[in-house]
Parts: structure tokens; sequence; C-alpha cells
């Protein structure tokens, strides 16, 4: 079968950084154990095993604070997805050897809160709830920052502030992002407005747009609870006009998927393993319908899941 390998995808260069920060730790004999990361380092459940595989420990849940509250001693890495000042202090007031993995985009967008606040604004927030990037934000400058969603969100919002700013989750659709930012600006004209759609986010959306016109059919290879690649599949739907389904690997292919298609676009998410993707890629292009059983477990290793990094020398 034609797969159209949709350019570019997958891995952006926080994500990387992000996983490189948290080899180190683990190859690092001089850090405190144990080692945690405080939330999916990214959200891709493949690459949360194969840290757990390397005896990195992995809290999970929805407030940074309250997992922060368990650790006591021993090494805690903050995701790519950026934590609050105040779980940073509290981390440091437990005396804990902290890392910071996160991407440079979402620092931009805590710098540029902090900065606007302290000129007496408040900031809308686009970005979706009960993700851990728009918590990070909101702590930035807790009752300063409102998160919405919807168009529906923004009619629900009463501020008075003449000051306003809006600005958004660095993963988040552009094309949302934009009709939510009108919204804003349309009921309160004086609003600035900062788009803060992560170039990696940005360029792997517009390619979805355009190259997956040419499909029968979309899949986007991520994990459900990455953001940016729901929203990839989004993309392809409603700006591409073509079926997308999101799988986390190639065991959630489903044949009747298949059927009538001719030629399938495949892309991935920021947080993707890229033998998860190849290995999709494979199946798609060596699949025919006339043939019996195809076996859709996925065979990657762990082991070819992280960056390779070199071990440390115990100090």
């Amino acid at each position: 079968m034609e797969v159209i390998k949709i350019a570019p995808r997958g891995y952006c260069y926080g994500v990387v950084d992000a996983m490189v920060i948290a080899q180190n730790a683990v190859k690092d004999p001089n850090l405190p154990r144990p080692i945690y990361i405080l939330g999916m380092i990214v959200h891709n459940s493949h690459v949360t095993k194969a840290f757990e595989s390397e005896g990195v420990i992995t809290l999970d849940g929805k407030n940074r604070g309250e997992l922060l509250e368990g650790i006591e001693e021993g090494t805690v890495v903050f995701t790519a997805h950026g934590v609050s000042p105040e779980v940073k202090k509290r981390a440091e007031a437990k005396g804990l050897t902290v890392l910071d993995a996160t991407c440079p985009d979402v620092t931009r967008t805590h710098d540029l809160i902090r900065e606007k606040v302290k000129e007496g604004y408040e900031v809308v927030y686009i970005g979706k709830k009960g993700h851990p990037e728009p918590e990070g934000a909101m702590g930035v400058a807790p009752g300063k920052v409102h998160l919405v969603q919807t168009e529906e969100d923004v009619e629900k919002l009463h501020l008075d502030n003449e000051k306003l700013i809006v600005t958004n989750q660095t993963t988040m659709s552009q094309w949302d992002v934009y009709d939510v930012m009108q919204k804003v600006k349309e009921k309160y004209p004086q609003t600035e407005m900062v788009q803060e759609i992560c170039m990696a986010t940005q360029v792997r959306q517009e390619a979805v747009a355009e190259q997956a016109k040419e499909a029968d059919l979309t899949l986007v290879v991520g994990d459900p609870r990455s953001n940016n690649s729901n929203r990839l599949a989004q993309v392809s739907q409603e700006i591409a006009g073509t079926t997308a389904y999101r799988i986390a690997d190639v065991s959630e292919i489903k044949l009747e998927w298949l059927e009538g298609v001719n030629k399938v676009a495949v892309t991935a998410g920021a947080s993707t393993p890229t033998p998860i993707t190849k290995e999709v890629i494979r199946f798609i292009e060596n699949f025919d319908a006339a043939q019996g059983d195809w076996d859709l477990q996925s065979k990657v290793e762990q082991s070819k899941i992280l960056p390779k990094v070199k071990a440390k020398k115990k100090a």
C-alpha cells in the first residue's frame, strides 16, 4: 500500500532535550537516588516504560504540587511541560536535587506572563484543561491567568482590567487558537494577542494540512495523552479533509480502516519514538488486504526507545 510519509514529523527538540536530561541523570552515579520524574517526561507511554526499565520512578497525577509531597529524598526531574514557581520552591525547600527539563518554548511563555502581570495585565490563556502545561503557566501568576479552551469559555469570562493579553499552550491547534483569540478580542477589544504555538507544532500541523490532502486516510502515531498528537488528527480531519485516527503504535491499527484505501498518510506526535513510527510505516507499506492474517503486535524493543548517552564516572 502506498504511504505518504508526512514531513516533518515526530520528535521536536524540546522532547529530545528533556529525554537527554533524564537519561543523563540515569547515567550519573553522583546524583542522589531515587530519581523521580514529576509527571510523564513527555506524553508517551513507551518513553515512560523505557525510563521505568532504567530505574526511574514516574509519578503521575493531576497536580504537580501534590505529586511532590510524596518525595522526601533523591533527584526530581521536571517535565518538558513546565511547572509553577511554587513547585520549584517546594522542591528546593525539601532539599531535593532538581533537574529542569522544561521546553524553552514553554519557559518563554512563562516569562511573558511574569513580565505582563508585573506591568498590571491579566492573562487569558488558551489551553487544554487538565493538561500540565496550563497548570504550570497558571501557577506563574495565580489569580491573574484565566484558562479558556473554547469560545464558550470566553463567553463566561468576567474581566474588568483594561490591560489584557491573550496567549496559549504551545501544542494547541493554531486554527483553534486563532478562533478563540478572535473571540477574546471581540469581547475585549483592548486585548493584546501573542500567539505562542511553538514552531515544531506549527510546521507539523501545516505539513498535515497540506500533505494529508492527497491521502485516503491519515494515521497519527502518538500517545492518547499527547495533545499535539490529538491536534494533528484534528487538523487532518478539519483542514485537510482526510479521515484520521490516532494510534499509540502498530497494535492499535484496525484493519477495517484500510478497506478500500489506496494511500495512507502517516505522521507522528512530537513525543513519539521514531522506531514506533517506522514500524507503522513498514506495516502499511507491506499491507495487502488479499493476504491472510496480519501480526499487529509491536516488536520495538525498549532499548531502542531512548536516546543514547554516555555513562558518567563516579566522583
